[in-house]
């Protein structure tokens, strides 16, 4: 058990204003229309799960020609410029300054869990701050245009990557085993126990992960996007059930409400774990 702790995000909504819908407006496809007309049927009459529904339909507007076909180099260049919310091209380096300055001994790792599309999420100038970053993955065919989805990152599909650095399954050396998470770790192997953890999110595919993390005695933020006031009344409702700790603003600037909580969950994760360490000795 390593002296970590791990604070995984979810990206649209959270990070970021809704990336897939940023792409789309991009290259010329309304959003609302997008999610209202296309998506919606397939959730409303054909039992489709939400994730699958929009992945599909993107690769109808890639096929159709009327937007051009979606290349990863398209996703990747829409990844490099989509605007962040306030604070977040910092905040992991003030976090960082942080807890070194108040537990030098803790490390702070930070991670990505996003039903967003991957080559999008990797495209950000702050994809290099995270350990490791899963979300949902289309496969390209020979033309380099977007043919299959071969990852779908959605509800509790999201909790299998909190295994994943539960168990210390992270990084490159990771990739092509898709079996190793299931495999059994002792308790006192594993690299970051879920009350190790912090996790924020905002919508209702992040739920499976605040329930996992409340329960095992982490920390659960929930935020709302201020360009989506409406939504604020449906985050409440994750406050109602007790699946988060705290409801904010998703805004990460030293000025905003959300920034000092974190810092203050990292330090009182980082004093358990080193009073952990000193009374059990590791």
């Amino acid at each position: 058990m390593a002296d970590v702790i791990a604070l995984v995000f979810d990206f649209d909504d959270t990070l970021a204003p809704d990336s897939t819908s940023g792409f789309l407006q991009e290259i010329g496809v309304d959003p609302d229309a997008f999610w209202r007309d296309q998506v919606g049927p397939l959730l409303d009459h054909e039992d489709w799960d939400p994730v699958p529904a929009y992945l599909y339909h993107m690769l109808e507007l890639s096929r159709s020609g009327g937007y051009g076909r979606i290349t990863r180099e398209r996703l990747q260049d829409w990844g490099r410029r989509l605007p962040l919310h306030d604070g977040v091209d910092t905040l992991f380096d003030r976090l960082r300054a942080s807890l070194r300055q108040a537990h030098p001994t803790v490390q702070l790792e930070f991670y990505l869990i996003s039903s967003g599309i991957g080559d999008v999420l990797r495209g950000t100038p702050i994809a290099e701050q995270f350990s490791d970053i899963w979300a949902s993955e289309f496969h390209y065919d020979a033309t380099g245009a977007i043919d299959f989805p071969r990852r779908v990152v959605s509800f509790t599909d999201k909790t299998r990557y909190l295994f994943h650095i539960q168990k210390g399954i992270i990084g490159p050396e990771s990739r092509n085993k898709p079996f190793e998470v299931n495999r059994k770790v002792a308790a006192d192997k594993l690299r970051v126990p879920f009350e190790q953890m912090i996790f924020v999110g905002d919508g209702y595919t992040d739920i499976p992960c605040f329930s996992l993390i409340r329960r095992s005695g982490g920390v659960a933020f929930g935020v709302w996007d201020a360009r989506h006031k409406e939504k604020r009344s449906r985050a409440w409702g994750f406050i109602e059930d007790g699946r988060v700790s705290n409801l904010n603003q998703a805004r990460f600037d030293d000025a905003a409400e959300l920034y000092p909580l974190l810092e203050a969950a990292v330090e009182s994760l980082a004093s358990k774990i080193i009073l952990k360490t000193r009374t059990y000795g590791g």
